[in-house]
């Protein structure tokens, strides 16, 4: 008996596999780039590495997925566990009878413009959403033209401060925060050149910290396995900087939390799998930024796992079965396990990625630092306002996510990319 996965994110594949295999199950992973797996493949563990298949199909060729996933034998189930394969792979799983959401759901949660309307609607959010033109329409002057009318509108009825961003956007990709009527014309302009996976959209800028409800549902019942920090980059990029989990909050602030982002998931129609609800905490209470009907990127998956002190993608791999995921019932916490906190590592300009220094000193640091690579030397970086720049992450751990988050960044402030900038030779 055979699970597929359709894709996967950058880290995790090795506890996917071991889950499947104690399933009793191999995995069979589907991609079109072997590559982004190969920190992953180098430390796969035996159990994992006997269970594991990889074929190479175009995944954003439907019909070449479907004949991949009609060739594996015994089928029983169909992993999607990133926000570009969501979609195609609840279409997927619906084709072939395999366990899965309804694809209207999905469709709907990757469509951030469609959710922020919803909770406003349904009295879950103080803000709703704008759709905006980011087109020129008057060819004598396109720029002036299409800016001039967006801005007006977006003023009357979001106001300012406002965020414009991609209503399928991933990894903080064409997001523009705007607090003045300047910034909001540049915004706008930029964005006029800007390619997007959906629809440019205009929503309030709500102040606070940011953080992540990861959760777990099923059939409507959801848990809250726990709350991640996120520390985001100075404005104007929005580039995630570093995260620790689990946050250590004070009496009544879990059960709230987990009474509205139960509600925000129902009312979104989110019913079953893991969610990383993204979350501004304002001075009113929780603010939603985005919902990914997914468990949480970068090291969230590791972080859950030894907070949790069990293999999170067990319940991954029941959902894909289509069975009631055996952790909603866990007796487990994450105060259980050690707290992690793991910082993005940047270079400071554009150019070639020629390897890293500082990586040798790691292990004098406390905490136990880890390096997981993102990129490999060879490598050109072009994008530094967006978590396409990342180049590798630093993971400590500790006693509580405040001290496993200082431990983090101590670490990685130790670690520098070197980069050949373009102009170099």
């Amino acid at each position: 008996m055979t699970i597929a996965a359709l894709e996967a994110l950058t880290f995790g594949l090795g506890r996917l596999a071991e889950a499947a295999g104690g399933a009793g199950h191999r995995l069979c992973l589907l991609t079109g780039d072997r590559a982004v797996y190969r920190h992953e493949l180098a430390h796969l563990t035996p159990e994992a590495l006997a269970v594991l298949d990889i074929v190479g199909v175009d995944t954003f060729d439907e019909s070449a997925c479907a004949a991949a996933l009609a060739a594996v034998p015994d089928l029983r189930g169909l992993v999607n566990s990133t926000d570009t394969w969501s979609v195609p792979g609840a279409d997927l799983a619906a084709k072939l009878g395999l366990p899965g959401p309804d694809p209207a759901a999905v469709r709907l949660l990757r469509d951030k413009s469609r959710v922020r309307a919803l909770l406003h609607e349904h009295g879950l959010s103080r803000g709703g959403a704008l759709t905006v033109r980011a087109d020129p329409a008057d060819p004598s002057d396109p720029a002036r033209a299409s800016t001039a009318s967006a801005a007006a509108e977006i003023l009357r009825e979001i106001g300012l401060p406002a965020v414009l961003k991609d209503s399928a956007g991933t990894s903080s990709r064409n997001v523009w925060p705007v607090r003045d009527e300047r910034q909001l014309h540049a915004a706008l302009a930029e964005a006029a050149q800007r390619a997007f996976a959906g629809r440019l959209f205009a929503e309030p800028f709500f102040s606070g910290p940011v953080y992540s409800a990861e959760t777990l549902s099923w059939e409507g019942e959801t848990r809250l396995l726990g709350v991640l920090s996120r520390q985001m980059s100075p404005e104007p990029s929005v580039r995630e900087e570093a995260a620790a989990f689990p946050v250590a909050f004070p009496d009544p602030e879990p059960g709230l939390l987990q009474d509205w982002v139960g509600r925000v998931l129902a009312t979104a129609g989110h019913d079953t799998g893991f969610a990383h609800v993204e979350f501004v905490l304002t001075a009113e209470g929780p603010e939603l930024v985005e919902i990914n009907r997914r468990i949480g990127g970068a090291l969230v998956g590791e972080a859950l796992c030894r907070a949790l002190g069990t293999n999170v993608y067990e319940a991954m791999v029941d959902t894909a079965l289509g069975r009631r995921p055996a952790l909603l019932d866990s007796p487990a916490d994450a105060s259980s396990g050690p707290a992690t906190g793991f910082v993005l590592v940047y270079p400071d300009r554009r150019g070639t990625l020629t390897g890293w220094t500082g990586l040798d000193t790691l292990s004098t640091f406390p905490g136990s630092p880890e390096w997981y690579p993102t990129a490999v030397p060879g490598r050109h970086v072009e994008h530094l306002a967006d978590q396409r720049g990342c180049t590798g992450i630093v993971l400590a751990e500790a006693a509580t996510a405040e001290l496993a988050l200082h431990r983090a960044l101590s670490a990685a402030g130790s670690v520098r990319p070197v980069v050949a900038a373009d102009d170099e030779g």
